[in-house]
This record gives structure tokens, sequence and C-alpha cells, in this order.
């Protein structure tokens, strides 16, 4: 019989962490830091652009990621600023 009640049963708790994962970063954190130096070697190997683009697509996996947020100008009364950057 399906649970049409809309509560949980069974399973892990809310906040628990997933051990398998856990267990994942910790091994992948232990062989990056492990290969460092290698990884630092074959960067250097690669062309400006494509070392740009590499530390770009590393760095993702260490600074978190910022969701875009949506600026609204619906302010009444406030007047807007122009700055000329133009020689006279």
């Amino acid at each position: 019989m399906a649970n049409t009640t809309g509560k949980k049963f069974g399973g892990r708790q809310k906040g628990t962490p997933n051990k398998i994962t856990s267990e994942i970063r910790e091994k992948y954190s232990i062989l990056v830091n492990s290969n460092i130096e290698r990884l630092k070697e074959d960067l250097n190997k690669l062309d400006p652009k494509d070392r740009i683009k590499m530390i770009m697509e590393l760095s993702k996996f260490v600074i978190p990621t910022l969701k875009a947020r949506e600026m609204i100008d619906n302010v009444e009364g406030v007047q807007k600023v122009v700055i000329n950057f133009a020689e006279d």
C-alpha cells in the first residue's frame, strides 16, 4: 500500500550525513593531496588559455557556486546617477 499521508517512514533522518558521499569525498581529497605536485606540473604544461579554463573548472569543487540574484529597480523617487568618463 502506498504512503499517502505525506509523512516520511524509514530511511535517514533529516540532517544525517550520507556515509557513502562522505567516504568518497575523503578518498578524493586524499587522491588530490597526494598528487598535488603532479597536478601543478600538468597545469604548467598547458597553454595559458587552457590552464585558466582548467583552473576555473577545478575551482567549482573548492569554491561554492553562488546563485544569480535578480535586482529589481522599482524604487520610486530615486534619481539615477550617470557618470561620464569622457575627457572634455
